[in-house]
């Protein structure tokens, strides 16, 4: 299936073929498409998959089983020479070959190639281009396991979230950003879930800093404290996905007109680029990652805030909480991959205001096959009230 769905993408876009290749990890990305990510192998291998006839295997004579059983005639090489020398004759002829290769190192997340490599491949006649247009169908798509997994996890969220506000009512005044971490991995545990990264927890100005994490000297909460709460989480499984978002809450009986200001505008930046993308899903119409950015970062900037709007959109969320897939992108990275279905994807615009506070509100989105973008887990709608 992986050969033929390959081709098929191989012919649309006009390639020769594709050529997967790892060198001691050095291509995750590749490992995780052939099913040997787990496997311990030291040397150089090639999986050369043409747009129409059979793949080709090329590993070294002392791991001439790294890619089994995958199909395709195998060729082994014992020397650096004899290997340029397969390539060079495997490769005669093709014009276009897609690798995990972005030009000028676009989109990190999937440029994993090495510049010797590509060199030593175009040495052999073809020009190598980007695997990105369609590499998301073989790296990011859900099963329908996965999804299933993700919707266990974003109703725990939801759980930790609203015991998160309600601990910190009973305890305002007497536990610290650092105590409320804690607390919230502790509910994470019990749930039955794990996590990679330990929450933010953030208050008033600490807010500002949007990846900052409290020390153990961190700041008390008190009374009228602008609180900031960045969680996931996903089940004790490998194959298992993420669910990832930020909620907004005050220690008060309602939010000042200042914070009530940042967190319209940054719901309403929020809100806008969902409704681009139901949309265009609606109108049967391709979404590329960028555009998508661009409608949210359009709001923030409109309203006088674009310079503190200082982080991509969104991510793709997968069984690492920032997965392979396309991100919401325009600033960090021109992100030109399309959103396609069965994958899910943050939309996480915030405005951060140094000094003085920051707000973020982030949801998950998944496309079915339907093509319907739902959000997978409760939406912030308004600042949640903590009532001691």
């Amino acid at each position: 299936m992986l050969v033929e769905e390959a081709q098929t993408h191989l012919r649309k876009l006009g390639l020769s073929g594709w050529l997967l290749y790892d060198f001691q990890g050095s291509n995750a990305l590749a490992r995780q498409i052939l099913g040997n990510e787990n496997r311990h192998l030291t040397r150089r291998f090639f999986y050369w998959i043409p747009a129409k006839g059979e793949p080709v295997k090329i590993v070294h004579a002392i791991e001439q089983d790294a890619l089994e059983p995958l199909p395709g005639r195998k060729e082994t090489y014992l020397s650096w020479e004899s290997l340029e020398s397969l390539l060079r004759l495997i490769l005669q002829g093709t014009e276009r070959v897609a690798m995990e290769f972005v030009p000028r190192c676009g989109i990190p997340a999937i440029s994993k190639v090495d510049a010797g490599t590509v060199q030593l491949v175009e040495s052999c006649g073809p020009t190598v281009v980007s695997s990105a247009p369609f590499l998301a169908y073989f790296t990011a798509v859900w099963s329908e396991e996965q999804w299933q997994s993700h919707q266990e996890a974003a109703r725990a969220i939801d759980r930790v979230i609203e015991a998160a506000w309600k601990h910190v009512g009973e305890k305002i005044g007497k536990i610290t950003e650092y105590e409320l971490q804690q607390w919230v991995l502790a509910q994470i545990e019990q749930e039955g879930m794990m996590t990679d990264w330990a929450p933010i927890c953030a208050v008033n100005a600490h807010a500002a800093n949007p990846h900052y994490s409290p020390a153990k000297d961190s700041a008390l909460i008190k009374q009228g404290d602008f609180i900031l709460l960045d969680l996931g989480c996903k089940k004790k499984d490998p194959n298992a996905v993420y669910v990832d978002v930020t909620h907004m809450a005050v220690a008060a009986p309602q939010a000042t007109a200042r914070q009530k200001e940042i967190f319209s505008i940054v719901k309403e930046a929020r809100d806008q680029a969902i409704a681009f993308i139901r949309a265009r899903l609606a109108a049967g119409q391709e979404i590329k990652g960028y555009e998508v950015d661009q409608v949210c970062r359009g709001v923030i900037a409109q309203a006088g805030y674009g310079p503190y709007f200082v982080h991509r959109t969104g991510h793709n969320i997968h069984t690492t909480t920032h997965g392979p897939g396309t991100h919401l992108d325009s600033l960090e990275t021109w992100d030109d991959r399309p959103l396609i279905p069965r994958t899910c994807f943050s939309v996480e615009p915030g405005i951060y205001l140094p000094g003085e506070l920051g707000v973020r509100l982030e949801c998950d989105v998944y496309i079915t096959e339907k093509r319907e973008a739902l959000v997978t887990s409760r939406l912030q709608e308004e600042i949640y009230q903590i009532r001691s």
